[in-house]
C-alpha cells in the first residue's frame, strides 16, 4: 500500500512468473487441482444460495435460513483459505524472495487482505 490514508489501492506487486498483481491483475501461478476444487466448491455456494433464495419465497423460519446463511459463509471462507493458500505460495513467497520494492509492496498488500479477511 502506498504512504498516505487507509482508502488508497495498494501498490501492486510483481508475482513470481513477473506478471502484474492488484486490481485487474492475473494470476499467473495457480495449481490446477486448487482451481478444480475452488470451482467445484463455489458450484455448491452457488446451488446453497439459490435454495436461500428458494428458501425465502417459500417464508420458511428465519432460523433455518440463517443457519443456511451460515454455511455459505463459512464454504466462502474455505474457497478464500485455499486462494489465500495459493496467493501465499505462489505469488507472496516469491516477491517477498526478490526483496526491494518488490518485498515491501507484497507485505503492504498481505497486511491489508489479513485485515480484510479477519471482518
Amino acid at each position: 500500500m502506498t504512504k498516505g490514508t487507509r482508502s488508497e489501492e495498494p501498490a501492486a506487486a510483481a508475482c513470481g512468473a513477473g506478471g502484474h498483481v492488484g486490481p485487474g491483475g492475473r494470476a499467473v501461478a495457480v495449481d490446477a487441482a486448487a482451481t478444480d476444487a475452488n470451482l467445484r466448491r463455489l458450484r455448491r455456494i452457488e446451488g446453497q444460495v439459490r435454495g436461500l433464495q428458494k428458501m425465502i419465497e417459500e417464508e420458511r423460519y428465519c432460523a433455518d435460513i440463517l443457519t443456511q446463511i451460515a454455511s455459505v459463509h463459512e464454504a466462502l471462507r474455505g474457497v478464500g483459505r485455499e486462494l489465500m493458500r495459493n496467493h501465499l505460495k505462489h505469488c507472496a513467497s516469491t516477491a517477498i524472495r526478490s526483496g526491494g520494492e518488490n518485498a515491501d509492496a507484497m507485505y503492504d498488500e498481505l497486511l491489508d487482505l489479513m485485515y480484510r479477511h479477519v471482518r
